[in-house]
Parts: structure tokens; sequence; C-alpha cells
């Protein structure tokens, strides 16, 4: 839901730099970060409560990356980045070009591009972390059709859940995007700015929506690309995510059966799909990146990850392939899937806080596995928000921040960009969260992939020039 795929991308390479941890409890000191792809790139921390109401609990260091305006005479200000998630590497974003697209350069020039780690993620303290393999067993079912595999979910999630909390301590219990919210504010009043600007792709538009909604007069300006609408029930959201994963699954299938750069030109590339999935549901598609069979869930999630770049397609048809011919592997396609991923940990305590499962036993969820089977026939393994549903069925900590409206009232005009196409934040979200903004602007791109900064040259543009100069686009504006 957020650019995690490229996110996560860029953020591993950051396991190969350490960022230094200095900073005093207000004003971050500012030191060489410890990597040569960005040489100017300035590392630090920021200090914020664990729980601002219980401040015995202590603080949590949130780290940061600051790349300095290449144009100081004519800087802007500070412009906050936030690739998604939940769990998304702001400051691997910063560090590993997140923003080196030409068309982005206006950026670099005219503000400093500051990323961080939220709470729990990546080099901020203390980290999020729980045993990869509590976590995820590749063996559990998750469509349990029966109370007891219901009840096994449940205390698979539960044990998972309380090894987490072993192992992280009482962040856990506030790594919700409320608090998160409130860590931005820390950081814009550490930075000294009056003001922020922001740029926030998948779940940091959740992340950019709130803290707007708490402080509208912090914002100077704000860009929510791959916009999420936290106001929708459970149930409403797990089905419109489904359907436009099913989508995008089908407009890739429609353009490599006739494109002949894809590996299964000619093909029925859908059944070609149904079947990798079917056989690896009996355990016959080898992963040399898991050295075993790969689950059916592990191949579906692993295509997933493929259809958020439309640049990704070729790649997507060789991988299918492979996955699918005469000595399967299906190593391209489960290398790209989540969980064991090592931002897994973060992405589902975060994500249980603000998208806890709405089910109560087997009845409403294989009610609901039933809905999800109709919208999406081909990919309904595996779609963001049904791994949130199922994964958080059962989690032992309280949500914190679930499915509410966090309406805005007082700032300034905000752009809000969706995708027709979009496999993980569907438009209606974008019109939805566009609605609930006072004065807001809604760009619609009838292109493919997740997020217009990643796949729309149009959106890029409009998006440099609403930060950079405030040009809001008009009514109706679209990208095609």
């Amino acid at each position: 839901m957020d650019v995690r795929r490229v996110a996560a991308v860029i953020a591993a390479v950051v396991v190969m730099a350490a960022v230094p941890a200095v900073a005093s409890a207000s004003v971050p000191t500012w030191h060489p970060c410890a990597t040569q792809q960005e040489p100017s790139a300035e590392c630090a921390t920021v200090d914020v409560p664990i729980d601002r109401t219980r401040p015995e609990l202590g603080s949590a260091k949130l780290a940061l990356a600051r790349l300095p305006a290449l144009d100081p005479s004519h800087r802007i200000g500070s412009l906050l980045v936030n690739p998604g998630g939940p769990g998304g590497s702001g400051v691997g974003f910063v560090q590993f070009g997140g923003l080196a697209s030409p068309d982005l350069a206006q950026l670099r020039q005219r503000f400093d591009v500051v990323g961080f780690d939220p709470r729990g993620d990546w080099y901020s303290t203390p980290r999020i972390t729980c045993d990869a393999a509590t976590l995820f067993d590749p063996a559990l079912d998750r469509f349990p059709s029966t109370r007891a595999g219901f009840d096994a979910l449940v205390a698979h999630n539960r044990k998972a859940g309380a090894d987490c909390l072993a192992r992280t301590g009482p962040l856990l219990a506030n790594a919700d995007t409320q608090s998160a919210a409130e860590d931005i504010e820390a950081i814009r009043a550490a930075l000294g700015e009056p003001k922020i600007s922001w740029l926030g792709l998948s779940y940091g538009t959740e992340l950019g929506a709130v803290y707007a909604s708490k402080h509208p007069g912090r914002v100077r300006a704000m860009v929510l690309d791959g916009a999420i609408d936290h106001a929708r029930p459970m149930n409403q959201a797990i089905l419109e995510e489904a359907a436009a994963t099913e989508d995008a699954l089908v407009r890739f299938a429609d353009w490599c059966r006739g494109a002949a750069g894809c590996a299964l030109h000619g093909r029925d590339v859908l059944r070609f799909y149904d079947d990798v999935v079917a056989r690896a549901a009996r355990g016959g598609i080898w992963s040399s990146d898991l050295g075993r069979p790969a689950t059916a869930d592990e191949v579906s999630a692993g295509v997933y990850g493929h259809l958020y770049l439309r640049d990704d397609w070729p790649v997507l048809g060789q991988d299918l392939a492979a996955a699918g011919g005469e000595f399967p592997d299906a190593k391209g396609l489960t290398e790209r899937n989540q969980f064991l991923s090592p931002i897994y940990g973060a992405y589902r305590a975060i994500g249980c806080h603000d998208f806890p499962s709405p089910f109560t036993g087997p009845a409403d969820m294989g009610w609901m596995a039933r809905l999800v089977r109709g919208a999406a026939p081909h990919s309904w393994r595996y779609s963001e928000y049904w791994d949130f549903a199922s994964g958080c069925t059962g989690w032992p900590v309280p949500a914190k921040n679930p499915p509410q409206p966090h309406p805005v009232h007082g700032a300034p005009p905000i752009l809000v960009v969706g995708g027709a196409h979009d496999p993980a934040t569907p438009l209606a979200w974008a019109r939805g969260l566009a609605a609930s903004i006072d004065g807001a602007a809604l760009l619609t791109r009838t292109d493919d992939g997740h997020t217009g900064l990643f796949n729309s040259a149009c959106a890029r543009a409009a998006e440099v020039a609403y930060l950079v100069r405030g040009v809001v686009p008009g009514r109706g504006a679209v990208c095609r």
C-alpha cells in the first residue's frame, strides 16, 4: 500500500550504511551520513516520547537524513518525505535515490529534503523486533473456513504478537499513526520550521493526512500520492483493494498476451497464472530463494509485488514464466513478497493499530473471503488489506488508531493523487480522502502502477509545480 516494494529495495541498502545517532533532545545535530551515493546527505536523530500520556515509559529516537537544498539562496524550506509502508524507510529513500528522477530536480534545488524512519522502523530506536519464523508460518491457512482453522489463526497471531511485544517493549503498543503524526510535529519544531512541506506516498498519505488534521496551520504544502482513505470500514476497504489488485493483474495479462517483449506473449496469461498458483498450492513450485517449495500465497504476493511499477511488467512476465516452466523456480516472485522482509514486523504492528481485523469468527471471515474471491477470482490469495485483516485476527495489542475520519480544516490546498488502475490504493480512496480535506485538489491518473511519483511523468510534473510554485491542478485534472 505504499511504495513498500520500491522503498524496501532502497532501504535494504541502508543496512550497509550506519546512521549516526547524534542529536540533542530538541535540535538535531547533523553529521555526514555513511553513504557515497549522496555525499551531501546529513544524518541525525530526534527524541520523542514513546507515550505522550506516560512519560515514565521513556523516549524513542527517530533517525533522520537530510539533503540540503542545492540552491540555498532560493531555499523554500524543509520537504519531509514518507515513502509508504507501514515500515518504509524515509532515511533510505532520501539517501539512495528516491528523488533521483530528473523530473524532480527542482525539489532538490529548492528544499532541504528530509526523510525519517518513523517510530519503530529501521534505524529509529527502539526498533519493532519480531522473530520472522514466529511472525510468518507458510503452512498457516490465511483463509480458514472452519472453527479449527480460525482458532489456529488466532492462536498463531496471539503468539506472534506476544513475541513482538516481548522483543520490542512498550513502543509496540504506541506504534500507531496518531503517535507518528505527533512525531512529525516534533521533527518540524526541531528543524525550526514554522511550516513544513510534505510528500507522502501510499501509507505516507494516511500519515500526512493525520498530521494535517491535527496541525493544519503547520502545513505549507502537502502531496498525498497513492491515497488511503482511513475513514473506510475494513470490510469495504478489503473488497475495494482486492478488486483493484485483480484489475491490475488483468491489465498486465492483456498487455503480456499481446506484447512481443513479454515472455508469455501469445499465451492465456491468466490461465497460466492460475495454473502456477494451483501447482504452488499442491507444493509443486520450487523457490531457490526460499530453499523450499513456494506456497500459493507467496507466489501470489510476489506477483503483486511486480505490479507496483509499470516498468516491471516485462520482469513479471519472465518471473512468472520461470515459475511455471518445466523446471519451475519461483525465485523471481518469492523474493518480491514481503513475508520475510526485515520490515514485516513493523508493517504488521503498525497495520494492526490502523487496520485491525473486522473478523469475530469463521462465519464472518468465511463470508468475506467468498466476497473477495468474487471480486478477485485470480488474485484473491493476496492483497494488502487481507494480509492486515488475517494477520491482525487475534493480535494481542489493542488498536490505537482504527479506521476513522481525519478531516482537514484550515490548511492550504492539499494535492491528492489517485490512480484508476493502482493495484494497492483504489481511485475511490483518493476521492474519499480528497472529499475529507477542505479545498483539496484531486489529480487522477489513468495509467498503471502504484503512485504517480514512480509511474507518471505527468503526475511528477504536477507535484513539483505544486510543491515549488503552489500551482494547484484545476478541477477534474487528469494525467492520461
